[in-house]
């Protein structure tokens, strides 16, 4: 450090041509300049400038050394104002983890408005379906439901809701179900990735009591599932964000709507811890916020109490 300001405080006084202009600029006294400019002398066995009354001028070794070092401190500005500008700008490859659900039907029309905002962000997207290892070889990942590793950073940015549905043609053909003991004599389209989606809440009376969905159709991604439910191959519990627009075309219908509880379920960016430090990260994660906290899918979490939970990690 001492080397860096010896050299800045002799290319100052060359530049400005004097101690006392130098001075100003440095924000020193003009003898404290002078100290420096003399120790730069001393370290190096030369002298670098000839001092009169009237005049400073270079010898020879200084007009050597001047040119080193200008180059020097232009490089050491140049490394700072880049990385001053790579943390006001972001910038660099975001490699993101999804669920091809969230991908298909709410992503990929989003993410181009977010790469015309950060022309400077490139995005590698890992389409799985995966939850034991979220995070992966990614800087963040987008979960539908739970976090169960506590070792990771979620930050909410929507909440969705897990309804039962059908197809018009399936229920034409196998009756539509009237009470939760009915559907017994039903087809369920299990998904076998997210277990927990298979155990159906309802409420009876004060109580909630499950049931286990089981069929002879076991998929391991809910995109497929959305689309045995649409073809009529059963029923299906899948949150609003993938059914959503089916059900406003009529290619699925909402059943037992009096009796299933709905939970909210978070839809989540997730990151390892002090990830989000990386602008690319932070930026990305205020868009998803931006963008789908308020979408049609998305319902703002109610308590028991009624209020409106927060959307925070």
């Amino acid at each position: 450090m001492d080397q860096i300001s010896d050299m800045r405080a002799f290319v100052q006084v060359v530049q400005r041509g004097s101690f006392s202009a130098a001075a100003e600029d440095l924000s020193l006294t003009p003898s404290a300049v002078s100290k420096l400019v003399s120790r730069l002398e001393d370290r190096l066995g030369v002298r670098l400038l000839h001092r009169t009354t009237r005049r400073l001028a270079l010898t020879p070794e200084g007009e050597t050394y001047l040119v080193r070092a200008r180059d020097i401190l232009g490089a050491i500005d140049d490394a700072e104002t880049e990385v001053a500008r790579a943390s006001t700008t972001p910038r660099g490859k975001l490699r993101l983890n999804t669920g091809s659900a969230f991908m298909l039907h709410e992503l990929a029309s989003a993410l181009p408005d977010f790469l015309a905002r950060h022309p400077e962000i490139e995005i590698d997207i890992t389409v799985t379906d995966r939850v034991d290892n979220l995070v992966e070889n990614a800087d963040v990942a987008i979960c539908i439901g739970p976090i169960a590793d506590r070792s990771l950073v979620a930050r909410r940015f929507a909440y969705t809701e897990r309804g039962i549905f059908a197809a018009p043609r399936y229920l034409e053909r196998c009756g539509v179900p009237q009470s939760p003991a009915e559907l017994d004599g039903l087809d369920c389209i299990v998904l076998s990735s997210v277990p927990s989606i298979n155990h159906w809440p309802f409420r009876d009376g004060n109580e909630i009591k499950t049931f286990e969905a089981r069929g002879r159709l076991v998929v391991d991604d809910a995109e497929a599932a959305l689309r045995l439910a649409i073809g009529g191959a059963g029923l299906v519990h899948l949150s609003d964000l993938l059914v959503g627009n089916a059900v406003r075309r009529g290619e699925l219908v909402p059943l037992l709507t009096e009796h299933h509880m709905v939970e909210p379920v978070p839809v989540s960016a997730v990151y390892p811890q002090g990830r989000h430090r990386m602008l690319k990260v932070r930026v990305f994660i205020d868009f998803l916020v931006e963008r789908f906290a308020d979408a049609p899918w998305s319902t703002r979490a109610k308590r028991p109490d009624g209020r409106t939970a927060e959307l925070s990690a």
